[in-house]
């Protein structure tokens, strides 16, 4: 019988809606904990420290690196983002699920360290909500919202290497395959769980991808 909790992770590009599928999954397994990121990024409006992310300094984000206290880091859009490593392994320990909300640089790093996680790609529905989705947010300038863009077809590149693919064409259907990805590798393992679950295949994926960069 399994003892240590299941480390979830999710990545996706900005805007995709990996926060409002976090918040869904913490809200329907309540022993599943969020793990909270550094970075040396400002707060955006409405963000908390200590509940959406720990808001860090470059020196104190280089201390914290130097002392070997982060799993993981990268730079994303000009700032560094990293996982506290104490926390982390103490909830595993202690048999509860850690999900992680993170980048394609950050989550390759977890798993290598962590060989029995749950990978999870979100991905739009397409370029144009995804375009519009950034803008709606009405806090990044029109040279952020490209690179933001740009950055996104780097990432979705590498869907591919991922547990499980999900188009988040529905929020609620996009919740309702997340819940089940989790409920299987409570039930399976994630050995015997169905890879690749989702609504995508890796055919569909190919083609996903390739329209999406077509309409760029």
């Amino acid at each position: 019988m399994r003892t240590t909790g299941y480390l979830f992770i999710v990545s996706g590009p900005s805007g995709a809606g990996k926060t409002t599928l976090s918040g869904a999954a913490l809200k329907a397994f309540p022993d599943m904990t969020l793990s909270v990121s550094c970075t040396t990024r400002p707060p955006r409006g409405g963000e908390t420290d200590g509940v959406d992310y720990a808001f860090v300094d470059g020196a104190r984000f280089d201390a914290m690196v130097d002392g070997g206290e982060l799993a993981e880091w990268a730079e994303v859009h000009g700032h560094r983002y990293g996982t506290p490593r104490a926390p982390l392994d103490r909830a595993l320990a202690e048999g509860r699920d850690m999900l992680l909300d993170i980048d394609v640089q950050g989550a390759a790093q977890m798993r290598r360290l962590y060989p029995g996680a749950v990978a999870v790609f979100l991905l739009p529905p397409d370029r144009g909500t995804l375009e519009a989705r950034l803008r709606g947010r009405g806090t990044d300038s029109e040279a952020t919202v490209k690179r933001r863009l740009e950055n996104a077809c780097r990432e979705m590149r590498r869907a591919s290497e991922y547990d499980h693919v999900i188009v988040n064409r529905n929020r609620e259907e996009a919740i309702a395959e997340f819940e089940a990805i989790v409920r299987d590798a409570h039930s399976l393992g994630k050995a015997a769980a169905p890879r690749r679950r989702g609504n995508l295949s890796d055919a569909e994926l190919a083609d996903f991808l390739r329209s999406f960069e077509e309409q760029s």
